[in-house]
This record gives structure tokens, C-alpha cells and sequence, in this order.
């Protein structure tokens, strides 16, 4: 492998494909490594006017633990207590909408309702006013995945969105927990696992606000052990109920603040991964990290996010081993992975699948394009399996060979000709139960082309150079195909590129090569 691939399959990984300009600046793969660390160094968070959702008055739902105490400003409720030292400060608190809440109120005075008294119209009008704050975080993300030099911090984002998998119907909450993964993707675990697990969204989905001393939850608990940090076998069911005793009284208020409950929690003693104590919840995740099999189930999750599905013992146990010396330092691991020679050996190289979203941003970067209409965009996500803001289930998304079936593979392999040459491929979605707006038509379901992809070429054209117009199939194929292509596929791709016009016989052969099955691999 020579450098300009070992380039390409870096940027692959560690972001979302080459541009032209990437290969043609000639740095060697180390040179590189250091650019994207110190691209995605700057936290910038997720927020334009347009992600801001408030529902229309009168529609918010009422927490049920302020009814019972009235925690509201003004009201009997406890207080919050202090920042612990040394726990992080989320500065990005300060981006979540805020309502002035007294007595149950809104501000300005209109009842907050429950959803079930709301009338048909009503909720058709949140059910809308949802769905389009959804929609416009998934295209301000798929912008920045496409288009920042962050890459780094995007690509690392993408994989703790579906670690820390959520899905919750308050938009707010939903961008509060993203605008945090995304603040700390490169810095210390245990200080992302800290603020993940105080964060509204995911204390709402895995039922923590209905965690109290006197009627335990451990919903939260079992899932921070089993899916977060150490993975199953590695703790024991009294692990889990003790941990929940631990996490009694993390709630959340009207304005999606963290807030502890003290009179909601258990403070009496504790025996946890064989230690006792009156442990906090914040005691518990620190417990967590001190096993040595969190940083092995951390690496190796993450090995196969970037590296391969298989994973390598004899790669993984030496990166285990300096991610909890490194106090679980994320960028310092993934510079050590990124900087391995095996790293760049043939069976980890053009054999990763892409998922739906590597695939749609992989195609906007790297060919510089332009989209005038994001709205199908959004509907081809759904139909390939990802969409943004909406994993399956706890879990995420599985990955690897599950992203590709028989009705999955057609649509990836006519994509780039619906994008470039308007070509008829109208997807009608499936019904999905936990829908936000359910009870859709097959009309409403359909998703037609229309994207408006704006194709340049011009950095194509510098990257070509001089290359004669027979051998630029095969020139391309090395800059859009991480896998080698099959003598019969160029021979297809150079029969489509049998156009007069130059520019028409360079397109041709850009969609031609897009809609190889090889392009689906990184």
C-alpha cells in the first residue's frame, strides 16, 4: 500500500472520505493524523435559530415530580446542592432554551398540559413542530460531517451517538445531549460519561426520573454497566441494585437542568464491585472506571468502529493498557490506533460497510457537492437504517453486515443516480410504531427525488491533471474506491464513459464507479 492510499484510508475512517484537495496536498499519513487532531481540537456546538424548538403554548408536559413537591422557583422543593469538585461544567447548558416556570406555569400564564388533554389539532401541530426540529439537527449535523475541517471530532461524535444511543421526543433535550457528546468526543471518558449520564434526554430514556429510594429503578444503572462502560459479564445483578440505590434522586427540571433529589435518595451504605461505602451516583461511575475491563470493552468497541468487525486481541490489549494510563484520554487513543502499522494493513483496509450516514456524507465531501434540498436526503437515511437522533433501540445501531440487505443494496447502488442524473427511485418508508408523527399515508411516506445535487468537477479535473480521457476510469477508481476494483466493473465504468463532451464523460464516470458495489466500503 502506498502512501496516497494509506492518505485515503485515514481519511476515510477518521472522517468522511478525501476530497480531491486532501489527496493533491501531498502530506503522508502522519502529517495528516496531526492536521485532523488539530482541526477537531476547538469544541464548536451544534446551534443555528432554526434548531430551536418551543412548543406552542399550553402544550408542554408536566413533570410529575414538581407536582408532588412544587420544585419550581419559589417552591418547597430541595435545592440544588453544589458542583462536586472536579466535575465538569457543561458549557453547553447555556444553549438550551429556557422557560420561566413558576407554580406549574408557563410565564406567561397558560397551563402546562398534559399530552393526553391536548385536542387532535393540537397535537398535530406538535407532532409537525417536532419532527421539523429533528429534521433541521439531522441536516445542520450531515452539513458539518460534510463539509468542517473538524473531521475528527464529527467522525468521533457519530460513534457516541450510537454508543450513548437515546431517543426522546424533546428536541431540546435531544440537541442537549449531542452539543454534549460532541464537547467532550476527544477529551476523558470519565468526564463524558459523567455529563452523559446527567444529561435530561438520557435520565428520561432509561426512566431515572422515576428512580426513588423507596421504589429503585434500574433501568439507568444495568444499562451504564452493560452498554456504556464494562459490557455484560463483568458485573453481577447485586451490582446493578446497588447501583441503582446510587443513582436515586438524578432527575431533571422544567428547563432540562440536572437536578438532584435529595430527599429522593438512598444515602445508607452500599456494596458495589466489591467495594462499600454511602456511595453517590458520581461515586458508582468513578467505581466503574477503575476496572480494568472498561477500558478493554471501551477499545474494543471502538476498534470496531474505526479499525475492523473482527477484533484483534493482540491490537486491543496494548491499547487497553495506555487508555487507563492516559486517565481514558480518547485522543491520545485513537492517535496511537490511527498511528499503528496494522492499522493499515490489507485486511483492515476497503472492508468496512459504510452506514447510511458515512455513505450520503462520504459522498457530499468528497466530491465537494452541493445540496439545495436536504428534505429527501432525510427520507434515504430512514430508508437505509439511520437516521439521526432516532437509534432503534438502547443498543444503537448494530452495524457492519446488518446495514446491508436485498431492498437496502438497491437503493445504495441507484443513489448517485437519483442525486446526479434526476433518475426515478421513489421510497416508500415503513410505518415505524414510535414514529413522531405516526399514522402517515403511503403518499406522505414516499420519499421522491428532487435533492438538487450540484456536482463540480473542477477539483476533480485538477486531481486528474494530465491523465489521458482512457485512463481516467481507472485513476478515479483509485481515489473513489477504497476496495480494487474488478477488471469487468472498469470495464463498465469505461463504456460509460464514452461521451463526446469531456465534462459529460467525466460525470458519467463518476456515477458510474458511485454505483459499484465497492463503493460501499471504506
Amino acid at each position: 500500500m502506498n502512501s496516497s492510499q494509506q492518505l485515503q484510508h485515514l481519511y476515510w475512517r477518521a472522517g468522511f472520505g478525501p476530497r480531491p484537495q486532501d489527496v493533491t496536498a501531498g502530506l503522508s499519513p502522519r502529517k495528516a493524523l496531526r492536521q485532523l487532531l488539530h482541526d477537531s481540537e476547538k469544541f464548536e456546538p451544534l446551534t443555528s435559530p432554526n434548531l430551536n424548538y418551543s412548543d406552542p403554548q399550553g402544550m408542554a408536559i408536566t413533570d410529575p415530580y414538581s407536582t408532588k413537591y412544587n420544585a419550581v422557583p419559589g417552591g418547597s422543593g430541595p435545592p440544588d446542592p453544589p458542583t462536586p469538585p472536579g466535575a465538569p461544567v457543561a458549557p453547553v447548558a447555556a444553549l438550551r432554551p429556557r422557560l420561566t416556570v413558576r407554580g406549574g406555569t408557563i410565564a406567561a400564564g397558560v397551563p402546562r398540559l398534559r399530552r393526553a388533554d391536548l385536542t387532535p389539532e393540537q397535537r398535530k401541530m406538535q407532532n409537525e413542530g417536532i419532527r421539523d426540529a429533528f429534521n433541521n439537527m439531522s441536516t445542520a449535523w450531515m452539513d458539518r460531517m460534510a463539509t468542517s475541517p473538524a473531521q475528527l471530532r464529527e467522525k468521533m461524535t457519530l460513534f457516541w451517538h450510537g454508543h450513548f444511543a437515546c431517543r426522546v421526543r424533546q428536541p431540546d433535550a435531544a440537541l442537549s445531549l449531542h452539543n454534549t457528546t460532541r464537547q467532550y468526543a476527544l477529551g476523558k471518558f470519565p468526564d463524558l460519561l459523567l455529563a452523559v449520564s446527567k444529561e435530561p434526554a438520557m435520565l428520561q430514556f432509561l426512566n431515572n426520573q422515576q428512580n426513588r429510594k423507596e421504589h429503585p429503578n434500574e433501568n439507568f444503572a444495568r444499562e451504564v454497566m452493560e452498554l456504556f462502560t464494562l459490557g455484560r459479564g463483568n458485573y453481577t445483578e447485586q451490582d446493578v441494585k446497588e447501583a441503582a440505590r446510587a443513582f436515586t434522586g438524578w432527575g431533571y427540571d422544567y428547563q432540562n437542568n440536572f437536578k438532584f433529589r435529595e430527599k429522593e435518595h438512598d444515602d445508607g451504605p452500599k456494596t458495589f464491585l466489591g467495594s462499600t461505602g454511602n456511595f453517590t451516583g458520581e461515586e458508582v461511575l468513578q467505581q466503574i472506571m477503575k476496572q480494568p475491563a472498561a477500558a478493554t470493552f471501551l477499545v474494543t468497541k471502538m476498534y470496531r468502529f474505526f479499525v475492523n468487525d473482527q477484533p484483534n486481541p493482540v491490537h486491543i490489549e496494548p491499547l487497553a493498557v495506555a487508555f487507563r494510563k492516559s486517565g481514558y484520554d480518547i485522543a491520545d487513543l485513537l492517535e496511537r490506533m490511527f498511528s499503528a502499522d496494522w492499522f493499515y494493513a490489507p485486511a483492515n483496509v476497503g472492508t468496512h460497510i459504510k452506514s447510511p450516514v458515512e455513505l450520503l456524507a462520504g459522498i457530499r465531501r468528497t466530491l465537494n457537492v452541493q445540496i439545495d434540498n436536504q428534505q429527501p436526503l432525510l427520507g434515504y437515511q430512514r430508508a437505509l437504517g439511520q437516521t439521526l437522533f432516532q437509534p432503534p433501540n438502547v443498543a444503537g445501531w448494530p452495524g457492519g453486515r446488518t446495514w446491508i440487505d436485498s431492498s437496502s443494496l438497491l437503493l445504495r447502488l441507484q443513489l448517485p443516480s437519483v442525486l446526479f442524473k434526476n433518475a426515478e427511485f421513489a421510497v416508500a418508508l415503513k410505518q415505524d410504531e414510535n414514529d413522531i408523527a405516526p399514522n402517515m399515508t403511503k403518499a406522505q411516506r414516499t420519499v421522491k427525488p428532487g435533492a438538487g445535487a450540484h456536482l463540480p468537477l473542477a477539483p476533480l479535473q485538477q486531481l486528474l491533471g494530465n491523465t489521458p480521457a482512457a485512463q481516467q476510469p481507472e485513476k478515479l477508481s483509485q481515489f473513489l474506491l477504497q476496495a480494487t476494483i474488478r477488471p469487468e466493473n472498469l470495464q463498465l465504468v469505461q463504456q460509460a464513459a464514452q461521451q463526446k463532451v469531456p465534462s459529460e464523460a467525466l460525470r458519467a464516470t463518476l456515477v458510474s464507479l458511485l454505483s459499484l458495489p465497492e463503493y460501499q466500503l471504506a
